[in-house]
């Protein structure tokens, strides 16, 4: 659809191309980066410019927007709500709505209505994880893009643990996809409200029509309300699964990670509809709260850009935070139960023996404690990271750049924060035996706004010492977010330019060296057991979002000079190191998806050798190395221990966390930990189960490539939650289950 008579030229530097759509809100335009990149533009209606409350929920939406920025949704690009005409930035997302889907062609049958319940159930948990409730889900925000089902518009989201904007009473959503309790109570919604929209769209996605259809919008708001479903025309397999998604009650409905669990199980095949001559017509969808999608219009006949198109440099959700998000209130004390049958090696049947690390003492007045240590945005939740030193431990991640507690207490003796919104999975840099390394990432509305800064705290007072601006490719070149790292007295960073490295003395600031990228190369650097690596890719492969030729250099700690690098062939993600060696995981992949890992990779620079073995199957997972063995953690909690030289599995357990990180190894016993502050405790040789606790935070589990959780002082385990939770307990005694 060509530009109208009276269409702005370019909107925020962004030259405008075509109109993609209008609608009571405002309208939406594909333009164009200064690269090349084609980018969708919504632009408010101006004569909503003026309502406060609409610029709230306009503030709200874009907020929201980049909390899930991420595979399953548009990314926001640029955005200005405060601008005289408010507008935003995503990314151009090729494709039909549902909606149209459904109108053209029907309802959806077969593998390809599998294949759509579970891209939509990947892109809800990810909403969720991001501390988001979308609140509107339907046809026309689901864009069936060639990579899969994308989920758009979040006008009307907002955070999980924030209150509804009362928004002079109205109700807000779209009747044939909305929860009873949005109907009825709409401050009071939460994720399960999404699950109960999911439910909806797949049975229209199925059949046709919405499982509450009726002749007006207030008697399809009775029936969501007081009625049951209509769900004869599901496929059998497919009706068990999204029936439990309609319960009234939200506490009957899965989460949307259960509801993933539940989905793969399913045949490839799940049939086409029970009954023959379902109509396939669009849904009666009102438009009632001047509310748009980009797609909400028949879709244009739009032209695709000329000449090459320069994708994101870097895949780096901001600001989604370590994918903890409050789901239920959960209280009550440190619980911990032993889990293993009698007579099991540690477990309850081993009478008089220490179920975990016993070999060094407690910190001296140590008590079990729970504390929250608060960034500098109370509407995001954070997590956190920590290190143990002496009697001190530091920790940072998303808006602290680093506090420091007492380990016998939990007291607090400083804490520094962050103005700036959270980068997923950007916790502390590292602490020196003076100084600690944080993250600082730029106040929303800055000139500088993306910026993020490393920044050198005194150990002792928390004094800020300097800080420089660094760089932001390591997710695109590594596959994990660590820009920064601490390597003896020295942190090296990548400069802002994303050109070279540079290292500096950590308390002084002192520029020691910096070493420019070998040619057309990005890197990110890799510390290693006492020694310094980086990684580097091919820019080219970099910007195309497909790094499949990797080289890993071994760099001098002393002159920064690059060794001769080694190459290794790709998809590869580096996770630890053996014996001072780099060990990588060879992924496998189906265009931008992940599949798992296939392969273990281990580089000897010192003799420019690559040994490569072959895993048993390709694993999906979280992956780490800890104590000389690779471990991978599939969402589930079932953790494989695998031979770095062989690539064989010693052993699997499964810990019974859903989405462990870890784990961390103390005196022959591994931890492992989730978003919601459960931990499990397993026997380094074997794999035998001591025990696991309860839950002590309000987070859901489940980010891959979660940094580790706990940290071990002594016999003291000390463990990070979602929403800046922070907690101790004695690993020798841990307290029965309540």
């Amino acid at each position: 659809m060509s530009l109208r008579g009276g269409d702005p030229e370019e909107i925020g530097g962004y030259p405008l191309e075509a109109r993609l759509g209008s609608g009571g809100m405002g309208t939406v335009f594909l333009a164009r980066t200064a690269s090349g990149r084609p980018v969708a533009i919504k632009l408010i209606h101006q004569q909503f410019a003026g309502d406060e409350e609409f610029r709230i929920r306009f503030r709200q939406e874009v907020a929201a927007a980049r909390r899930v920025s991420g595979a399953f949704t548009a990314a926001v690009i640029d955005a200005d709500p405060e601008a005289a005409h408010p507008w935003m930035a995503t990314t151009y997302i090729e494709g039909h709505t549902l909606a149209q889907r459904i109108a053209e062609q029907g309802p959806i049958g077969g593998a390809e209505l599998r294949t759509l319940a579970i891209g939509l159930t990947e892109a809800l948990r990810d909403i969720h994880r991001a501390g988001v409730v979308h609140r509107d889900l339907k046809p026309s925000n689901v864009v069936l893009s060639p990579e899969g089902p994308r989920v758009i518009d979040f006008g009307i989201s907002r955070a999980a643990d924030q209150q509804t904007l009362t928004m002079t009473g109205r109700v807000i959503g779209t009747p044939p996809f909305m929860s009873p309790e949005q109907l009825q109570a709409p401050r009071g919604v939460g994720p399960r409200s999404d699950v109960f929209s999911l439910g909806t769209l797949l049975v229209y996605a199925a059949t046709g029509q919405g499982p509450f259809d009726a002749d007006s919008p207030y008697m399809t708001a009775y029936q969501v309300v007081h009625e049951p479903p209509s769900l004869g025309s599901v496929p059998a397999v497919l009706r068990k699964v999204v029936e439990p998604c309609l319960a009234k009650d939200p506490k009957d409905r899965p989460s949307a990670d259960e509801l993933l669990v539940r989905l793969r199980d399913l045949p490839t095949d799940l049939g086409g509809a029970a009954a023959e001559g379902a109509a396939a017509r669009p849904t009666c969808e009102t438009d009632t709260q001047h509310h748009l999608a980009a797609q909400d219009t028949p879709a244009p006949t739009v032209r695709k850009p000329a000449g090459p198109v320069r994708p994101k440099r870097r895949p780096r959700l901001r600001p989604v935070l370590a994918a903890a998000v409050a789901v239920a209130a959960i209280g009550g004390g440190v619980a911990l139960m032993r889990t293993d049958a009698p007579g099991e090696p540690g477990g309850a049947g081993d009478k008089g023996r220490n179920v975990a690390a016993t070999g060094d003492p407690l910190p001296r007045g140590f008590e079990p404690w729970r504390k929250q240590v608060r960034g500098g945005r109370a509407d995001i939740p954070d997590e956190l990271r920590c290190e143990a030193r002496g009697d001190a431990l530091f920790c940072g991640g998303g808006g602290v750049v680093a506090s420091r507690l007492r380990i016998a207490d939990g007291s607090r003796v400083w804490t520094r924060k962050s103005p700036g919104v959270p980068v997923q999975g950007m916790h502390l840099v590292g602490v020196t035996g003076d100084t600690v390394l944080g993250y600082r990432f730029a106040a929303e509305g800055a000139p500088d706004g993306g910026a993020t800064d490393v920044v050198a705290l005194d150990a002792d007072k928390g004094k800020e010492l300097w800080s420089v601006r660094s760089g932001s490719q390591s997710t695109a070149v590594t596959g994990r977010t660590q820009d920064a790292v601490v390597s003896g007295s020295l942190v090296v960073t990548v400069d802002a330019s994303n050109s070279r490295l540079e290292a500096r003395q950590a308390h002084s600031g002192r520029v020691a060296w910096t070493t420019p990228f070998p040619a057309a190369a990005e890197c990110a650097p890799l510390p290693a057991e006492g020694r310094l690596y980086a990684m580097c890719a091919p820019r080219a492969e970099v910007d195309a979002g497909a790094v499949r030729h990797s080289a890993v250099y071994e760099i001098g700690r002393g002159s920064g000079r690059l060794g001769r690098g080694v190459p290794v062939p790709g998809p590869v993600q580096p996770v630890g190191s053996v014996d001072g060696d780099v060990v990588l995981l060879r992924q496998r992949v189906k265009g931008p998806e992940l599949l798992g890992y296939e392969g273990v990779a281990r580089v000897d620079t010192d003799a420019r050798k690559v040994s490569y073995a072959p895993l048993p199957a390709p694993y999906e997972g979280t992956p780490a190395v800890a104590g000389g063995t690779v471990y991978i953690t599939a969402r589930t909690g079932l953790v494989r221990a695998l031979d770095p030289a062989t690539g064989k599995q010693k052993w699997s357990r499964h810990t019974g966390l859903e989405g462990a990180s870890g784990p961390v190894a103390a005196d022959g016993t591994l931890y492992f930990s989730s978003a919601s502050g459960r931990v499990a405790a397993l026997r380094e040789r074997g794999g035998a189960k001591l025990w696991h606790t309860d839950p002590r935070a309000d987070g859901v589990s489940g980010e891959m490539n979660a940094s580790p959780r706990v940290t071990v002082a002594g016999r003291a385990a000390v463990v990070t939650g979602a929403e800046n939770t922070v907690f101790a307990f004695d690993t020798a005694k841990p307290p029965e289950s309540e």
